[in-house]
């Protein structure tokens, strides 16, 4: 009897103990819940609850709320957990990496480009990268790639399968020409001398693409990644230069250079080959095509009076040398603030945006730059646009009422985005579509 009555004694608080811990478990999911909801509301009022390029998208049918995808990537508050499935918040902070696909233990989550309402001008290409023009082929950024290691990747694999496609006696003076020095764009290059291509490489500006126009002291965040006859090289947060260096001593190994300062004006189909003609009056043949440049590689212009004088730029290469100038920075993007924060400490600094505040930067910038306006070390302009720039001053006009306010002025940064170079692809003859949240990486 006694046995027994322990027996049931123990099945009680076994029970207590199994059902206080289902109440606190659904508490803090309430909780939690709570919370995400609050962050996804804020998203909502910021404007970065919409993706601007690729995003995780959860199939919640699948989701088991293991909280992997969280874990795994490296942004802070791109996704969370809301009723017991996992929940886009901060959609427009993705950078593409592909962490949270990756570490889904239900393949749940999908990489997609564009949305329903918001669609990604790409170019078209196949699952080899081959695009509508049979021999000219696409990798990284200007595919909707823009993350270094996935450009890598892209770069690496474009260009492997281009070896399997090559023929012999083609005719050309190349059996590859890439266009564009960035991460994929080198990997290509790589990996064209791994395949054993006859190869060269043209870029408009200098080694590394849009990471070589970043300031000096600006952290490129990257990851692990292999790099065609280099190795596995693994990088969390690195400086631009060291990024730089390492894409140098990769190909100074392999005795490879890249032929910089030559833009590729035109790319006509010829004898079964392609004639490429650049900036320098320089010609070339090759037998196949790969286009490795960035979507941004043309600066948007704001159109405005006294846009073209020397004082206005489009990027910020060495603002160490810059001292005790009055500078203003058009924009709100990463690239502005990041800019701005980086002229202020030794110039007399103003940063205009159209918005009323910031929409889509990274968290650790938002609040780097929010304590730098608080600090008075920038001049804050919300809801305003650059309307005139004149020999010293420009002219700013409120967004919201149209008044206008001069300011005395050394320098113009203006970082307005940049525009896909659809001239030039539209002058090859490729064709550009527009991807309304078409899946760019999902599991089979």
């Amino acid at each position: 009897m006694e046995l027994l009555l322990e027996e049931i004694v123990i099945y009680y608080v076994v029970f207590f103990l199994i059902l206080l811990v289902i109440i606190i478990y659904l508490r803090r999911q309430r909780k939690d819940s709570r919370i995400v909801s609050e962050k996804i509301e804020l998203a909502k009022k910021e404007g970065s609850n919409e993706p601007v390029s690729l995003h995780p998208v959860i199939d919640i049918n699948h989701c088991i709320q293991t909280g992997a995808c969280i874990a795994a990537c490296p942004e802070k508050d791109i996704l969370g957990i809301m009723d017991g499935k996992a929940t886009a918040i901060n959609a427009s902070h993705c950078i593409g990496h592909g962490a949270c696909f990756h570490a889904c233990p239900t393949e749940a989550i999908t990489l997609v480009i564009g949305t329903e309402a918001r669609g990604v001008e790409l170019p078209h290409v196949n699952y080899n990268f081959e695009t509508n023009i049979p021999g000219i082929f696409i990798a990284g950024e200007l595919g909707g790639m823009g993350l270094i290691k996935n450009a890598v990747e892209q770069g690496k694999q474009a260009v492997e399968n281009i070896a399997k496609s090559v023929k012999k006696n083609h005719g050309a003076d190349y059996d590859l020409l890439i266009v564009g020095a960035g991460p994929a764009g080198i990997a290509g290059t790589l990996s064209a001398k791994k395949c054993q291509l006859k190869c060269i490489t043209l870029e408009q500006d200098s080694l590394g693409g849009t990471v070589f126009t970043f300031p000096r002291s600006k952290i490129v965040m990257t990851s692990s990644m292999n790099l065609p006859l280099y190795g596995k090289v693994r990088l969390n947060e690195t400086s631009k230069s060291r990024l730089l260096d390492l894409w140098t001593t990769a190909l100074n190994k392999n005795h490879l250079s890249i032929v910089e300062n030559t833009k590729v004006e035109s790319i006509v189909p010829e004898n079964g080959h392609f004639r490429v003609s650049t900036s320098k009056g320089t010609e070339f043949t090759a037998h196949r095509i790969l286009l490795a440049i960035g979507r941004r590689g043309t600066p948007r212009k704001l159109g405005i009076p006294g846009e073209s004088t020397e004082k206005v730029a489009y990027r910020l290469l060495e603002p160490e040398d810059i001292k005790d100038k009055d500078i203003l920075v058009v924009g709100g993007g990463d690239s502005a603030v990041e800019s701005a924060m980086l002229l202020a400490s030794q110039n007399r600094v103003t940063l205009s945006y159209r918005k009323d505040n910031f929409q889509r930067i990274k968290p650790k910038n938002k609040e780097r730059v929010e304590n730098t306006i608080q600090q008075g070390k920038i001049n804050m302009r919300f809801n305003t646009k650059l309307v005139s720039i004149a020999t010293d001053e420009v002219v700013l006009a409120s967004t919201v009422d149209e008044s206008k306010e001069t300011l005395k002025n050394d320098l113009v940064y203006i970082f307005a985005g940049g525009e896909l170079p659809s001239g030039f692809l539209k002058k090859i003859g490729l064709e550009i579509t527009k991807k309304f949240g078409e899946s760019v990486l999902k599991h089979k």
